[in-house]
């Protein structure tokens, strides 16, 4: 579960946290100050759903640009079989 606190002085921050272990307060991962935590309205999306993560990619490249060095691979090819029956299948 995601749980939401606010500092004083950084203001909000999120923090992934097991069902239930969420306490009213927290250490500020940047000042080190108390945050309070803050209810906000539950998330009813799907976290797998391909718009999440589609958006979840766009706000990383934001600020963590994939960099490529080289041109990707092309797909192997799959191992022939093992089986020589294999060979006397019909094909499409």
């Amino acid at each position: 579960m995601t749980y939401g606190y606010r500092c004083a002085g950084c203001g909000p921050f999120d923090v992934a946290l097991p069902m239930g272990r969420a306490g009213p307060e927290r250490r500020c991962p940047h000042c080190g100050g108390t945050a309070r935590r803050v209810f906000t309205a539950p998330s009813l999306t799907r976290p797998g759903h391909p718009l999440n993560r589609a958006r979840d990619a766009q706000e990383a490249s934001a600020h963590e640009p994939r960099v490529v060095t080289r041109v990707p691979e092309a797909p192997r090819r799959p191992a022939p079989a093992a089986d020589p029956r294999h060979a006397r299948l019909p094909r499409p």
